[in-house]
């Protein structure tokens, strides 16, 4: 079966055919056909299942006829990294096409933003933040919108944004066709489709776990003895592209500079870095200059990279659906990926929620040579304190202060 199926337009089956693409996945199989229908669609499929060309394809071809230069299309995304994959997305597929996109997001000036909206853009991708602050300073019009996307709700759910997309969405009173995609359905995920979303079609591809083209291993290590054999597993593992998540920011910069200092073509991302550090170590992990990208969950959903082979949870993510978006990183659209995860005692609890979720005991590893046992490193001696005045009681603290 080929894309010949939708009967798109000959200016889309071009950037189609550049891409590469040639049977539709089962999200684009089942998932297309209602949405060019005008269908409201929840769309439930994990990471890397091609659900982003599910309705980028259709767009297009909605948007060819019509009024240019206002926006007609609107993509909510969670993260900055998603926005820009989604846009560019929009900007291979469409390249024939003259539909203009554009992503929107915190981090980058406001004034240049609103100027390259002035000029007209027919879609805007957009994260929720900095999409309420034009639609309060007036310099973004969406009256004009015919077709919303919701896209990675679960991901909104998780990092607070749902109030802020209900906020968008009391702003843009006409009618349109919704679109809501999400690897899993958390309850308030679930009852805001119920309340946005008219008569909607639901295509589900597989259940909310892992894709199976991934294998999973656990490590038991002690704590203080991750970085140490992380560094020798990657010595001894033939990989390609390699994502590690660690917990904190912290964590992704000192891990990301122990494995510089080792030799290996390393980089960090994480929230506190300016936008012009994050595309560059995006870009970097994209084009191959990193081979391997230390995380926050920041990136479990904007990295659109197929050849990652390995996902390292340097820490254990915090519950299954965080572990499904991690993973998704890997064994992408057919092809096998493995999912390595460094356990201590204190993820006891995890792992067995893990393994209900896989519906197998995962396999425990150890690595041939090392050291298991070593002890932790002693602490220096630190001077001692000076004097402190008595505490006093802490004031409330109210709002941002």
């Amino acid at each position: 079966m080929s894309f010949t199926l939708f009967n798109f337009d000959p200016r889309i089956m071009s950037g189609v055919r550049a891409l590469g693409y040639t049977e539709p996945t089962p999200i684009q199989l089942q998932g297309i056909p209602p949405i060019l229908q005008g269908r409201d669609v929840i769309g439930l499929a994990q990471t890397g299942t091609g659900k982003t060309a599910a309705f980028t394809l259709p767009i297009s071809q909605r948007l060819l006829n019509g009024h240019r230069g206002v926006i007609r299309a609107a993509i909510i995304s969670p993260t900055r990294e998603l926005a820009e994959q989604t846009c560019e997305a929009f900007s291979q597929l469409g390249r024939q096409t003259g539909l203009r996109s554009m992503a929107i997001y915190g981090g980058v000036s406001m004034d240049q933003q609103t100027s390259r909206l002035r000029r007209g853009v027919e879609i805007a991708v957009a994260c929720p933040g900095r999409l309420l602050d034009h639609i309060w300073r007036g310099t973004i019009d969406l009256s004009h919108v015919e077709i919303l996307v919701i896209d990675e709700a679960d991901r909104m759910f998780d990092q607070g944004f749902l109030p802020d997309v209900r906020n968008i969405l009391g702003c843009m009173v006409q009618q349109r066709q919704t679109l809501f995609f999400s690897a899993t359905m958390p309850d308030d995920v679930r009852r805001l489709s119920r309340d946005i979303l008219h008569d909607p079609v639901t295509v589900q591809i597989g259940r909310e776990a892992p894709a199976t083209t991934v294998s999973h291993a656990l490590y038991p290590v002690k704590p203080h003895l991750k970085t140490e054999l992380l560094i020798k597993l990657l010595r001894q593992t033939p990989t390609e592209s390699v994502l590690v998540f660690t917990r904190t920011k912290h964590r992704t910069e000192s891990v990301a500079l122990r494995l510089q200092k080792e030799g290996f073509k390393a980089a960090s991302l994480q929230g506190n870095l300016s936008q012009p550090r994050r595309q560059a170590a995006l870009n970097g992990f994209r084009n191959g200059s990193f081979k391997i990208l230390v995380a926050t969950d920041i990136a479990a959903r904007g990295i659109d990279v197929l050849r990652i082979s390995h996902v390292i949870n340097y820490d254990m993510p915090d519950g299954t659906d965080a572990y499904i978006h991690r993973i998704g990183r890997t064994g992408r659209i057919g092809q096998n990926g493995d999912a390595l995860t460094f356990v201590t005692g204190e993820d006891n609890a995890a792992v067995k929620d893990l393994e209900r979720l896989l519906n197998t005991r995962l396999e425990r590893h150890s690595l041939p040579g090392f050291d298991y046992a070593a002890s932790a490193p002693e602490r220096t001696q630190s001077r001692p304190l000076r004097p402190t005045r008595k505490p006093t009681a802490l004031r409330p603290r109210f709002g941002n202060a």
